[in-house]
């Protein structure tokens, strides 16, 4: 089997520690590529020079561009990561795929306006091009165990299923793919909500409220909640799942606590699901994620990180910043093309204090 060859777009700077203005993402693609036989590391690019050299020695990339579109005219990929921020990835990702790149594996969320997902997407799926997002939760224990508990019956039918941390758009977006993994795949139906946004929060350049209440219903029947900020303790932890014989919670906030839990409702105590040394966030998920893309990509299948599933996610959250505006239930399929929470903020309709 010929070799995968990756490049990179948007190396950023080598990472010292995770926060929201310039951490490398792409140095955990690069790892997660260098550590499948399969993969060729063969150029990167990023506007600061220094930055995509640095990320060139430490996965030995040979090539390296200040300009994508020359990379992509010059090199021949099979598989493209997209690392930039959020307000790029729409146009990135169509220059990739009329380059004829097979497959781009792109950070999420997917992009800034809910216009610019369903274009990228569109336009992925006329060129034949394989988009993937990092939604890399859908590989670690607590999540893969938790599904299996729905799936046995565990709990019963499914009625409800929660999420209690973060923010709406750039954290949410892991929690509305996770809840809509838990309830297989399923698209919402409308949403209602609403937000707190007092103080500038710009994370990646785009904005995030502070505080958020939510609601939506799946069409199946199952209803979402999510809270964030001040709003999060109320749930208590980052997922719970109600079902008709018992709950399961991810990631409670109570001292102590296993990384996932269930209990029933016949009296039975909690009971604890052995996840390793696996928790919310870690470690391993992105290299089990880009693992999954590129077997896809080879295997000629659909990755379950697909721009289909990312768009469900995405879609519910636009739409619950549409109820916002509208101040009233957003019945689906979303209509709009704007990025709502941004809208309101250039219309003044809200008035985040700005940072100094």
């Amino acid at each position: 089997m010929d070799p995968v060859r990756v490049g990179v777009i948007g190396t950023g700077k080598k990472p010292v520690k995770p926060g929201p203005l310039g951490y490398g993402m792409a140095h955990q693609h690069g790892a997660a590529y260098q550590a499948l036989p399969q993969c060729v590391m063969t150029a990167c690019a990023d506007i600061v020079e220094q930055n995509a050299r640095a990320f060139a020695d430490i996965f030995h990339v040979p090539k390296i561009y200040t300009d994508y579109h020359e990379m992509l005219a010059k090199e021949k990929l099979d598989i493209v990561s997209i690392c930039t921020w959020p307000h790029l990835h729409a146009q990135m990702a169509i220059d990739t795929a009329k380059a004829g790149v097979p497959a781009i594996h792109c950070e999420k969320p997917m992009a800034y306006s809910w216009g610019d997902c369903k274009r990228m997407a569109e336009e992925c799926e006329k060129l034949g091009c394989r988009l993937t997002f990092n939604h890399q939760r859908r590989f670690g224990a607590p999540f893969r165990k938790a599904k299996a508990l729905i799936d046995s019956g565990v709990i019963g039918k499914l009625f409800r299923l929660e999420f209690g941390a973060g923010d709406l758009y750039e954290y949410g977006t892991h929690n509305f793919d996770m809840l809509n993994y838990f309830n297989n795949e399923t698209a919402s139906k409308w949403a209602i909500g609403q937000v707190d946004y007092r103080d500038e929060k710009v994370v990646f350049g785009t904005h995030n409220e502070n505080q958020a209440f939510v609601m939506w219903e799946y069409q199946n029947g199952v209803f979402g909640m999510g809270a964030t900020g001040a709003s999060s303790p109320m749930v208590g932890c980052h997922y719970r799942l109600l079902g008709s014989g018992g709950v399961i919670e991810i990631g409670s906030m109570a001292p102590n606590t296993p990384p996932l839990r269930f209990k029933r409702w016949d009296g039975r105590d909690w009971e604890i699901v052995d996840c390793g040394k696996e928790g919310v966030h870690g470690p391993g998920y992105i290299e089990r994620a880009i693992a999954d893309v590129v077997d896809a990509l080879q295997k000629g299948r659909e990755s379950e990180l697909c721009a289909r599933n990312a768009l469900k996610a995405t879609e519910t959250i636009f739409a619950c910043f549409e109820s916002v505006r509208r101040r009233g239930r957003v019945d689906l399929p979303l209509t709009i093309a704007d990025n709502p929470l941004h809208e309101m903020v250039l219309s003044g309709d809200l008035k985040p204090k700005r940072k100094a």
